[in-house]
Order: structure tokens, then C-alpha cells, then sequence
């Protein structure tokens, strides 16, 4: 995985489950969402992003889960965001 664009937030996370995550996916030499740095390095203000971003993808709605998952998904693909 290429680094992040922000070294100073990859190379300083706080003691939190996005910490461990991230430490679990590195040693599997697995792939996993970058923003997980950012929900690392700021795990007290993030935590609210991430609760937010569960709720939309996640709480019911007129289109499945699946297929909010897909927008974001090729959004973030048109954007060149790899996360």
C-alpha cells in the first residue's frame, strides 16, 4: 500500500480500535481504508465521523446498504481517493 499523502497523522496513532485494526491488517499484509489513520491519529473527533458515516450507509432507507456502499465506492473511485 502506497503511504499517505499526511505522514505526520499515518506515523502517529492514538491508542484506539482504528490503532489496532490497522496494526492487525499490516501484519495479515492486507489492504484496509486509509482514513483508518485519520480515525486513529484523532480518535475522540473522529469517532463522531465514523458514527455518522455507519448511520448513512447503514440505517434503513430507500436504497440497500449494498448499493450505498457502491456509490461511495465509485465516488471515491472518480474523485482518485483511496479510501
Amino acid at each position: 500500500m502506497e503511504p499517505m499523502f499526511l505522514p505526520g497523522v499515518e506515523n502517529n496513532p492514538k491508542p484506539s480500535p482504528y490503532a489496532d485494526a490497522i496494526n492487525m491488517m499490516k501484519s495479515a499484509g492486507a489492504e484496509y481504508p486509509q482514513i483508518w489513520h485519520m480515525f486513529a491519529f484523532l480518535p475522540n473527533a473522529t469517532q463522531h465521523l465514523a458514527q455518522f458515516t455507519q448511520c448513512v450507509l447503514r440505517e434503513p432507507g430507500p436504497l440497500t446498504p449494498g448499493f450505498r456502499e457502491l456509490i461511495a465506492a465509485y465516488t471515491s473511485v472518480r474523485n482518485h481517493c483511496p479510501f
